[in-house]
């Protein structure tokens, strides 16, 4: 009974609200990120109804910072402003807007153009900042909603494959939290990134027009496929709990470890210099190693250890064998991507990105002597059947654990910082002999 009704809400919950009647984008001129030959004589917003406009509705901006627009003001046609704009020289541009809707509400937004060259995305036009440190601890937040969720998955169908009652209810409530982390914790990063962007205050954002970076930028492009997914796999999970089918679980793990691509295919390993298909693999197989592992983890130390005592032994056992695994391809891949994004050795102490991943490699190591020491020193005695190491072992994992989520915190900050740039080849000179 009480399924059934969790259920109706989740149905109830699933249908689609009222929209508000706040004016829409039409069209822009010149388009959203668009290189032109030629300098526009003006630029133009057309929205699906009649808005009020107001002196500053459009401002252009140059690179720097430099206004080059002029008074904005409503065109023939009440659904369009309209700025003029002062002759433009090659470079990229930003257009902000914002103008009075119907309903009373404030919309606003952004978009990139280049007169002779490419666009900007959004995300880093004029006035854009970066992330902040705000958004370091929503990343971090999203890695360790995917540990719980991918962790907790893999552990489940890998390591501990029969639970009692109650451990197998704790592992849905980890498994649940980690997946609604994820999609709560992801639209927040959107959401900051995008106000970023738009230079707004939250309550004018609300009714911003986030077209352009969600579209228009490899990260919104990640956020609506990753969001999506994961909403998949929320339903893929409360399915298996409410009907007790195990190959719902495992298409919910497949899903989860093919979405988490997201991050790769939108992060540095897809667009700095040297990029490619394999660095790709490699940030992905990076990621999911350590959401594995750490996942695993907490499921050993929150899950098996308090509620199944009897699975104790096995699931240890099994765990440090795959745990061996998962380290290996850790440090595989990381060592794979510090050569590709730190051009000279001298950069792990010069640049603040080599800096943050010396405090990383620390942290690891940390982690990797501690799981040595549950290797070497504990899983004998479990082996054993010593049952005095159940107890310490218990607080042990949770140790390494908390190491595991530091290192995750030095990652999060690594993915929104910039490595140092490569500097581009000398072409040689070929002597022709006469």
């Amino acid at each position: 009974m009480t399924r059934a009704i969790l259920l109706g809400l989740v149905l109830a919950l699933a249908l689609p609200g009222i929209a508000l009647a706040h004016a829409t984008v039409r069209s822009t001129f010149p388009e959203y990120r668009q290189r032109l030959d030629r300098a526009p004589a003006n630029a133009r917003v057309t929205f699906d109804q009649a808005v009020r406009v107001f002196p500053n509705s459009i401002s252009v901006r140059t690179e720097g910072g430099r206004l080059v627009s002029g008074r904005s003001r409503a065109a023939a046609d009440p659904h369009t402003v309209v700025v003029p704009l002062r002759p433009l020289a090659r470079g990229a541009y930003t257009v902000r807007w914002r103008a009075l809707s119907a309903d009373g509400h404030t919309v606003a937004g952004i978009w990139t153009f280049g007169v002779g060259v490419a666009a900007p995305p959004p995300t880093e036009a004029h006035g854009a900042s970066g992330p902040t440190r705000a958004e370091h601890v929503v990343r971090w937040g999203y890695f360790l909603a995917l540990a719980l969720l991918l962790g907790g998955l893999g552990f489940r169908l890998l390591i501990a494959r029969e639970l009692p009652p109650g451990a197998e209810r704790r592992f849905y409530q980890l498994a649940g939290l980690g997946v609604v982390a994820a999609l709560e914790v992801g639209i927040l990063a959107f959401v900051l990134r995008a106000e970023d962007a738009l230079q707004l205050p939250f309550g004018e954002l609300l009714y911003g027009n986030l077209d352009p970076i969600a579209r228009g930028t490899r990260f919104g492009t990640a956020f609506l496929a990753m969001t999506l997914g994961f909403v998949l796999v929320a339903g893929l999970l409360f399915l298996a709990w409410l009907l007790e089918r195990r190959v719902l679980l495992w298409a919910a793990f497949l899903t989860s470890l093919a979405f988490a691509s997201g991050l790769s295919l939108s992060g540095h390993s897809a667009v700095d210099a040297g990029a490619s298909w394999k660095s790709q693999l490699a940030d992905w197989v990076h990621l999911s190693a350590a959401c594995l592992w750490l996942g695993g983890l907490l499921q050993l130390a929150l899950v098996v250890w308090p509620l199944a005592p009897n699975e104790r032994r096995q699931a240890f056992l099994r765990f440090s064998r795959l745990a061996g695994v998962l380290v290996a391809l850790i440090v595989a891949a990381g060592v794979y991507l510090s050569i590709l994004r730190l051009p000279e050795v001298s950069d792990l102490w010069e640049e603040p990105y080599g800096r943050v991943l010396l405090l990383k490699l620390g942290l690891v190591s940390l982690a990797l002597s501690w799981g040595a020491a549950h290797h070497f020193v504990a899983r004998p005695l479990v082996e054993r059947g010593d049952g005095r190491v159940f107890r310490p072992l218990s607080r042990s994992l949770l140790g390494e654990a908390a190491i595991g989520m530091a290192v995750l915190l030095a990652a999060a900050v690594l993915v929104d910082s910039s490595p140092p740039p490569r500097e581009p080849q000398p072409t040689k000179a070929v002597t022709v002999s006469p």
